[in-house]
């Protein structure tokens, strides 16, 4: 799949599972619900044991799977061989961008200031990840886009039913969603998750 294709992907989906499990098979049981709901994009973040073997486990899945809590550019060419279509930083690390172009992979870096999404963009970001989106109004994304209106923003952190539809309206390209996933799988098992997680699409389309 070429970059503008995954990118073309996130824009479309609007809704990104941030999947951070305690085990890996807790990880790939809350991916596949999420798929099951719905969610065509999935962030295996790197905090979670053994997350290559997740990456193998749902290769054979129709969607979208990317990286998260990428730290330095070791770890992102470790993704991108595992599999990774794009890969997501909780900050702006310059040393990941050049891997992330060098093999044609959409690097989404967190950023909270006008000077990180600067740097950001002028290394070849074309989504920056507002994190922690729970810092934030989505009345930010307008303020951004009047001095830089060609920035994407995808916020992730503190988003939820109640503000999923006011950030996409505010001019989100997509949002990341995840500790919710976790706290519906920890109540109510596979099904719970999956049940949210079509919450989450259906809030989406609104």
């Amino acid at each position: 799949m070429l970059k503008h294709e995954v990118l073309a992907n996130l824009t479309k989906t609007k809704v990104v599972a941030v999947i951070r499990g305690t085990s890996e098979e807790e990880a790939i049981e809350l991916s596949k619900a999420a798929i099951q709901g719905g969610i065509p994009a999935i962030e295996l973040t790197y905090t979670t044991p053994q997350v290559q073997n997740v990456f193998e486990a749902l290769k054979d899945e129709d969607v979208l799977l990317g990286a998260g809590s990428v730290l330095d550019p070791e770890t992102a060419r470790h993704a991108i061989l595992a599999g990774a279509k794009f890969i997501v930083s909780p900050h702006f690390n310059e040393d990941i961008a050049p891997v992330c172009n060098r093999y044609g992979i959409p690097y989404l870096p967190g950023c909270m200031t006008i000077r990180e999404m600067v740097n950001a963009l002028e290394s070849g970001s074309d989504i920056i990840k507002l994190f922690p989106a729970n810092n934030f109004e989505p009345s930010f994304i307008k303020s951004v886009n009047g001095p830089l209106p060609h920035v994407r923003i995808m916020p992730t952190g503190g988003i939820n039913l109640n503000n999923i539809q006011d950030w996409i309206s505010a001019g989100a390209v997509a949002v990341g969603i995840g500790s919710d996933l976790n706290k519906a799988y920890a109540a109510g098992g596979f099904e719970a998750a999956v049940e949210l997680s079509k919450q989450y699409m259906e809030k989406s389309a609104q």
